[in-house]
């Protein structure tokens, strides 16, 4: 979770370009829980997204995340939220929370970063008996309709070729979200009633919740979110992003949308007003949600 923590890391562009998360998700928590509202707690927060939705349903919520300028993103985004507080922490140390207090833990994309050896001891302290525990996340995107451009997005995602991306991503914390969370496992000593969704793009299998339609050129800024491209920008100091409709050698991503269109010509948007980044396509992410609730 380095890359989030650095100070050049754009955590205004990770709020501005990462997905949301639909109603029918929360909807699926929320009966699930079917418990008190007192206290929330969403860890590894980021910018404040699921902490923003949980506000009008909760007495109090808390937001935590050991990045500060992920947490100063979250305040300047939430700051006409007044029930919600933010601490800059790890989601195995919330000090600040007292034992048996929390109603409903989240974590939303995040959870393949925790350290459970610590995490399940202290979600044992903090959760009330009958608490609910929701995580879930999300994998790489899917080009529902072109089948080329997501092949070339995977190819640039995870080819271990040093100008490629996928000598960048952290390790296990990758392979954990790629793997549908199948690593997240809530002790059954503590833990009951778990229950786990997953949907999987390429089967059609599953509870689908994560989909969009998404212009190019805001999935081309999605992509600029990803750690592993923060840390490609590290390894490739001198190989600056092209300029809008400009020329250049550009980096790692202008070169991935240049194939993209090479490869799928309806992307080009030739005849299309403010050009191909202006072309909208279907997303879908497999995902996975987990739920458990405390054991009384």
């Amino acid at each position: 979770m380095t890359s989030f923590a650095s100070k050049a890391f754009s955590h205004h562009g990770y709020a501005a370009f990462r997905p949301s998360y639909p109603n029918h998700l929360y909807s699926l928590i929320f009966s699930f829980h079917n418990g008190p509202s007192s206290l929330a707690l969403d860890l590894g927060t980021g910018h404040g997204l699921v902490a923003r939705y949980l506000s009008p349903h909760f007495d109090r919520v808390i937001g935590s995340d050991p990045s500060a300028g992920m947490i100063q993103e979250a305040k300047n985004l939430s700051s006409e939220y007044t029930n919600i507080s933010f601490h800059q922490a790890s989601a195995e140390r919330s000090d600040f929370v007292n034992d048996n207090s929390v109603d409903l833990v989240v974590a939303a994309q995040a959870s393949h970063w925790f350290n459970y050896d610590s995490l399940w001891p202290e979600l044992k302290r903090i959760v009330r008996p009958g608490g609910t525990l929701a995580f879930w996340g999300y994998k790489d995107h899917v080009m529902v309709s072109h089948p080329k451009a997501t092949a070339l997005i995977n190819h640039y995602a995870y080819d271990h070729d040093p100008w490629l991306m996928g000598s960048y991503w952290q390790q296990p914390g990758r392979s954990i979200v790629q793997q549908k969370l199948r690593a997240v496992q809530p002790p059954p000593q503590d833990w009951n009633d778990i229950t786990r969704l997953e949907y999987e793009p390429e089967t059609g299998e599953g509870t689908r919740f994560m989909q969009a339609k998404m212009k190019l050129g805001t999935m081309e800024e999605y992509i600029r979110t990803w750690s592993a491209f923060h840390a490609w920008k590290g390894r490739w100091p001198n190989r600056k992003r092209r300029a809008v409709d400009g020329d250049g050698e550009g980096d790692v991503i202008d070169e991935l949308m240049d194939r993209i269109r090479e490869e799928e010509p309806e992307l080009r948007g030739e005849g299309v007003e403010g050009g191909w980044r202006e072309v909208e396509v279907d997303i879908e992410w497999g995902s996975a949600l987990i739920m458990a609730r405390k054991k009384q």
